[in-house]
């Protein structure tokens, strides 16, 4: 075989797994990836030049020797058939797979090993879904009771999944890896984020994900009802407890064998918070008014839109419950701490109002992205949502322009006309930067409550920065993390 021929063979191979719709990815014997389809690089969110040539572990740090099936196959010399798997990709896509690999032999030495890969995901929560309808159907019975409870407004399905959570800034990659994990046990879970940044999303998404996605989801607003009515709410009432009481479940009966969502936990009446890590604690709740205890299988999962153990300081979240509560602890980063994922956000949000509306909008123009990328975004993704639609009510072309922008959107954003750029320069420039620093800190300090620690994300510099500066500028601290404007 002459080598013209066998450059040809070799691209006519290369070409037709190119063409293939399952993932091929072969190593050498060391390990090295000598060949690497698109369809792999389109599963693992990566180009075939960021792979090729490199090691396994190199590519993927998260793997050992243990966990890679590639390097496994070259070890034990026997294929590994009929694997299923569950893996964030470096695009921020959930994706789940059904592997095999083999190993490549040689003249009766192994040379190398392939992993050949198919991506189910589609195929996975359509059959879900499937399983949903089917549960939909046989639990007609299961619907009633919660209708006679009279809790209907209390009771949601949970309907997002860890691929809804949009974006791969690497705080949300990392977030969806620890979801994912964390969705496989029945461990409480503490989640931590501000207003808008999609905390019951990722509660959701977290039971969609875990053994009990079959069971019923349940969410409670904590600041929504008073102490008394929240009570009968969560525990249950029998008949002859308080006038006009009746035999009615709570919400943790109606989750059992499900997720029961606090939203706000730190809005909860702190002695109700006392009967909570009872049920937390031993698994059983006493209804209002009953002398039998009742068994729970119920997930317990609470959000606060403060910092938990500044909301313990506050004494509105009792020590003991946040402990019992933050075995596992997640924090949603709010949207000024991931200006990478804004435009993706954007076209995301676009995309699904232009098929709700029926509209054929392509994007945003330029001045509204530089006003985008300016704006602090203080409600966060839920705030650019609604932004958006607001826009998309009222556009009249392909793009979206600033005159669509609702007006707090670009309100402060320019200096009042006739005030120039509004920058003092006649001490210089150095000491007007230093003006606009100050003001922008002052600014932060303001939208945080003057709290450090909130004030300096919102800047995007550590804490002891932020320090420092609020010393070299004589801004005057009262109490502990807090500062108050000269």
């Amino acid at each position: 075989m002459n080598l013209k021929t066998a450059s040809q063979k070799s691209f006519i191979l290369k070409t037709i797994l190119n063409l293939a719709d399952v993932a091929v990815h072969m190593v050498d014997g060391d390990g090295i990836t000598r060949f690497y389809n698109l369809a792999a690089a389109e599963m693992d969110g990566m180009k075939p030049e960021d792979v090729l040539g490199r090691h396994i572990l190199e590519v993927y740090p998260s793997l050992t020797l243990e966990s890679s099936s590639l390097l496994q196959v070259l070890k034990i010399k026997q294929p590994i058939l009929d694997r299923q798997q569950t893996v964030v990709n470096r695009a921020g896509r959930t994706v789940i797979m059904s592997y095999s690999t083999y190993p490549i032999c040689y003249q009766n030495e192994i040379i190398g090993a392939c992993d050949i890969s198919r991506d189910i995901t589609r195929i996975k929560e359509l059959s879900e879904k499937l399983l949903d309808l089917q549960a939909e159907l046989l639990g007609k019975k299961y619907n009633q009771q919660k209708k006679e409870a009279g809790l209907k407004e209390n009771l949601t399905g949970a309907g997002y999944t860890i691929n809804d959570l949009i974006g791969q800034n690497s705080k949300i990659i990392e977030l969806k890896v620890l979801a994912q994990r964390v969705a496989r046990s029945n461990s409480p879970v503490l989640v931590y984020g501000e207003t808008g940044t999609g905390k019951e999303l990722l509660v959701q998404a977290i039971h969609n994900a875990g053994s009990r996605s079959s069971g019923p989801f349940i969410a409670q607003n904590c600041a929504a009802l008073p102490a008394t009515l929240l009570e009968s709410i969560l525990f249950g009432t029998v008949r002859g407890s308080f006038t006009g009481a009746e035999d009615r479940p709570g919400l943790f009966e109606m989750a059992d064998g499900g997720t029961l969502f606090f939203d706000e936990i730190n809005s909860m009446p702190v002695e109700l918070q006392g009967k909570l890590l009872r049920v937390l604690q031993e698994g059983t709740l006493r209804r209002i008014g009953d002398s039998k205890l009742k068994k729970v299988n119920v997930r317990v999962v609470a959000s606060t839109n403060i910092e938990p153990l500044d909301a313990v300081k506050k004494q509105q979240l009792r020590l003991d419950l946040y402990y019992r509560l933050n075995v596992v602890s997640l924090q949603l980063p709010p949207l000024r701490e991931r200006p990478d994922d804004l435009q993706m956000l954007v076209c995301f949000f676009i995309e699904s109002y232009n098929e709700k509306f029926g509209l054929q909008v392509q994007g945003i123009g330029s001045a509204v992205r530089n006003i985008f990328d300016t704006y602090n975004w203080p409600g966060n993704v839920r705030e650019l949502k609604h932004c958006l639609e607001h826009a998309m009510n009222i556009v009249d072309g392909p793009l979206i322009e600033e005159k669509h922008l609702p007006a707090h959107i670009t309100r402060g954003l320019r200096p009042p006309a006739g005030s120039g750029s509004g920058v003092n320069l006649s001490r210089g420039l150095n000491h007007a930067l230093k003006q606009l620093e100050k003001e922008a800190i002052l600014e932060a300090l303001e939208q945080s409550a003057g709290n450090i620690s909130s004030a300096a994300r919102r800047l995007r510099i550590p804490r002891q920065t932020l320090q420092y500066k609020l010393k070299s500028y004589g801004l005057p601290q009262d109490g502990e993390g807090m500062i108050t404007r000269a």
